[in-house]
């Protein structure tokens, strides 16, 4: 008896390393980000002066630039700068459905599989966009384009989506 006990234990120890790999190599996977503009890494604090205009804003700081959420090439993010305060992106009950933990940063690109803005996915990974933030989304291919994920240090529950070929980004929470 205590053989098979032995041998189960072995088993075990043996298959806890393939279980604790990255998710497959295959499509959806991560891979390395291209060097079109894209943020040199995610926002670390609170950014500017706090937004208190009146709405709708409007992103667009230089001429050519998207009316949306969006980061310059020098990796500033224009439009997060209202604070950690800022009840359009309040959630009761923060990562209700657990922490997103695949990777994140330009390291980790992630090829949109479907949905909308609404529940859409990657990876066997579900979001959705922040209700505040659809009106900046509009323009994504949710079939085919390319994502980076940041965690948000300014908002308990959200996540930052940057859309590499557009250069926007709009604020996510973790379905699962």
């Amino acid at each position: 008896m205590n053989k098979y006990f032995g041998i189960l234990f072995v088993s075990l120890l043996l298959s806890i390393p393939t279980l604790a790999q990255d998710r497959g190599h295959g499509e959806g996977a991560p891979h390395t980000a291209p060097s079109h503009p894209a943020p040199a890494r995610g926002p670390e604090r609170f950014h500017g002066t706090p937004h208190t205009g009146p709405e709708p804003r409007d992103f667009r700081d230089q001429p050519g630039h998207p009316n949306a959420p969006h980061v310059e090439a020098d990796g500033r993010w224009v439009g997060h700068d209202t604070g950690r305060n800022d009840a359009h992106y309040h959630i009761d009950h923060p990562w209700a459905h657990g922490h997103f933990t695949a990777g994140f940063g330009p390291g980790h690109v992630w090829h949109l599989e479907g949905g909308g803005p609404s529940r859409f996915w990657f990876s066997g990974f579900y979001f959705g966009v922040a209700a505040y933030d659809v009106q900046y989304c509009g323009d994504w291919d949710w079939t085919s384009d390319d994502v980076v994920i940041y965690e948000d240090p300014d908002h308990a529950g959200f996540y930052l989506a940057y859309n590499e070929r557009l250069g926007t980004y709009v604020h996510v929470e973790f379905l699962g």
